[in-house]
């Protein structure tokens, strides 16, 4: 069985399409009808995170910590003690490829770490076309990049397990399991192949995250375009 982790808090407005895009990618013939658990893992949610899940079908179990390291390791926990060979990460703003599960089990690797692609600029205004451009330069969207996403990650419940998981971290967890992965010698694949978009969100929900480094960049480019 392949199991895939979503961390979610308060993400009623994106995640009915992440989920959406995750049971297309569950449902690809390159599977072979390999069985795909979801889980998402709501995370202090206050809004209605978890009426959309449960409209998705998708399993749900809640948490109350506000860290998405603990909310990672979590659904990660649950899905190996379901007998789960293969754990693929993503975010509840952010849409997967019908072959993202497929692409990443083609790489034969313990751990596959992929790039991102980015929609939704416009929610940074008038800065949305300056960031776009300054990512669209600097990001090195090829296999071989050495970027690590959380909205793109998979790992063989083996090598997650020998590696001792995610650490509780609000920030970083992601990078710290690769870390641990290169550690114990794990096979990792820097692959471009399995897709997925994430949002240009300007509600960033972890500090020092994905979004948050975006914010940041949008607004060293404004004062910069400003001086």
């Amino acid at each position: 069985m392949i199991g895939v982790v979503i961390p979610a808090h308060n993400e009623a407005e994106r995640i009915g399409a992440s989920l959406a895009s995750v049971l297309r990618a569950a449902a690809h013939p390159g599977l072979a009808g390999e069985p795909v658990e979801v889980v998402v893992v709501l995370d202090s949610c206050s809004d209605d995170t978890a009426a959309v899940v449960a409209s998705h079908g998708v399993a749900a179990i809640a948490i109350d910590a506000r860290n998405v390291g603990l909310a990672r390791a979590t659904g990660a926990q649950l899905l190996v003690d379901a007998g789960a060979r293969w754990l693929a990460f993503t975010d509840a703003d952010t849409e997967v490829s019908p072959d993202w599960l497929v692409k990443q089990l083609a790489e034969n690797a313990d751990a596959v770490c992929g790039s991102v692609g980015v929609g939704g600029w416009g929610a940074h205004g008038t800065d949305g076309l300056l960031l776009q451009e300054h990512f669209a330069r600097n990001y090195v969207d090829t296999d071989g990049h050495r970027h690590v996403h959380g909205a793109n990650l998979g790992v063989s419940a083996e090598a997650y397990s020998r590696a001792g998981g995610f650490m509780p971290l609000a920030c970083d967890e992601d990078v710290m399991l690769v870390r641990a992965l290169q550690a114990i010698g794990a096979r990792i694949a820097w692959s471009a192949q399995p897709r997925v978009t994430t949002s240009a969100r300007t509600d960033a929900r972890a500090r020092g995250g994905f979004g948050d480094t975006l914010l940041a960049m949008a607004g060293s480019l404004a004062a910069v375009a400003n001086a």
